[in-house]
């Protein structure tokens, strides 16, 4: 079989491209590190930015078994609980590799609940356990839409598993979402930052 070689020199001898712009950017906030917190909150959230991206990093619970979550608010953080609908799945795989899984969890998901959006799954207080994700939220600021949101995130869990998570949902409101809050359930206090991205 012959071998065929292709020789396009059209790119090759190109000696100028066109610019390319309206590409985004993406622009750091602000950072918050809490140290056995009750929670991690961001305000003045505002239409500066299409997107917003929070990345979270080993945060870990004061307590075993809880979880990460999320929520909104309309009111600058005076209150939170912006009513979502969300679906949640996960692969999983132990250390011992007795468990191996992908699977829809439907127990996770939130139908038109004013719940905590949950980021991850029950996370150990001890040692290296801790979970770590990055979470978009588009258009928060708009007055005509929902506001959709993704999210991943990588958990150690507190039976040595490894969850890896995957959701979506949206904030099911039409008023600007100007404030969001992260918290553990089980009144777990937080160790761990959270970092604030604007995507233009």
């Amino acid at each position: 079989m012959a071998l065929i070689k292709l020789n396009n020199r059209a790119v090759k001898d190109a000696t100028a491209f066109g610019s390319i712009t309206s590409l985004g950017s993406l622009t750091f906030i602000s950072k918050q590190t809490a140290s056995s917190s009750a929670s991690i909150s961001f305000t003045g959230i505002d239409s500066t930015y299409k997107e917003y991206m929070f990345i979270w990093n080993n945060c870990q619970p004061s307590v075993d078994f809880a979880t990460l979550g999320f929520q909104a608010s309309t009111d600058g953080g005076s209150s939170y609980g912006v009513t979502a609908t969300t679906s949640f799945f996960k692969a999983t795989h132990r250390e011992d590799d007795s468990v191996a899984s992908l699977s829809y969890d439907g127990g996770q998901d939130l139908a038109q609940s004013t719940n905590d959006v949950q980021l991850s799954l029950s996370i150990g207080s001890l040692g290296s356990r801790s979970t770590s994700g990055m979470l978009n939220i588009y258009n928060p600021s708009d007055t005509t839409y929902v506001k959709h949101f993704i999210l991943t995130s990588s958990d150690r869990e507190n039976r040595d598993r490894l969850y890896n998570n995957y959701s979506a949902g949206y904030f099911n409101s039409t008023t600007p979402l100007n404030a969001f809050i992260f918290r553990f359930n089980l009144s777990a206090n937080i160790t761990g930052t959270i970092s604030l991205f604007g995507i233009a």
